[in-house]
């Protein structure tokens, strides 16, 4: 008997791999089960790069994108927020803690530039916009994690006629993304890297 996971998402396995590399994505979809790439450190013209080449790689197979947009963030209604602001607040003495830390066992820190204009990470609008590039091309998922999706991208997946899936880690979690018209729920704990919590 078919799973109707299989069903709503057009696949022949039960198996979704959330992943933020688009080759494993792309492998999964094409052996039967269902990719989803995960998009938060993307913008609009970059998701359009990689799904454009997960399109040329899944020979026609169903693939989804997962963003975070936080439910709560402490930015809230912060107008132009980026990276480099966030980190300007970081104090002085977390700053000697973290290298006396580091040093204390022999970690050395390496780090990538960040552009200067480079939004927050988690930013809803960055995500939205994400999104809306993202329905371009024939996805067949969104997922979100972090708490219940704006009202907005429950709003996109059903103009586009395409399901949306949230995180959740406690029946209070999954009662409330029900009650928001989240479609698929993701049941984890913390082997999620702790998207919800101590579960």
């Amino acid at each position: 008997m078919k799973s109707p996971i299989c069903d709503m998402l057009g696949i022949e396995f039960p198996l979704l791999a959330f992943s933020h590399c688009r080759d494993v994505v792309a492998a999964v979809s094409r052996a039967g089960g269902f990719g989803v790439l995960g998009a938060t450190i993307h913008t609009p013209e970059t998701i359009e790069q990689e799904l454009k080449w997960i399109d040329d790689h899944v020979d026609g197979k169903p693939y989804g994108v997962d963003v975070l947009i936080p439910e709560n963030i402490s930015t809230a209604g912060e107008k132009d927020v980026t990276w480099n602001s966030l980190e300007a607040r970081v104090s002085p003495e977390h700053r000697d803690f973290t290298r006396r830390l580091l040093k204390r066992y022999d970690i050395e820190l390496t780090s990538t530039p960040v552009p200067a204009h480079q939004p927050q990470p988690f930013d809803a609008q960055c995500a939205l916009e994400v999104l809306e590039a993202s329905f371009r091309h024939p996805i067949r998922l969104i997922a979100n994690a972090l708490g219940v999706p704006p009202k907005a991208m429950i709003d996109m997946g059903k103009t586009h006629a395409v399901p949306v899936a949230a995180l959740v880690g406690a029946k209070e979690h999954a009662l409330r993304q029900v009650a928001a018209g989240v479609d698929i729920l993701v049941v984890q704990g913390t082997e999620a890297g702790g998207h919800c919590g101590e579960v």
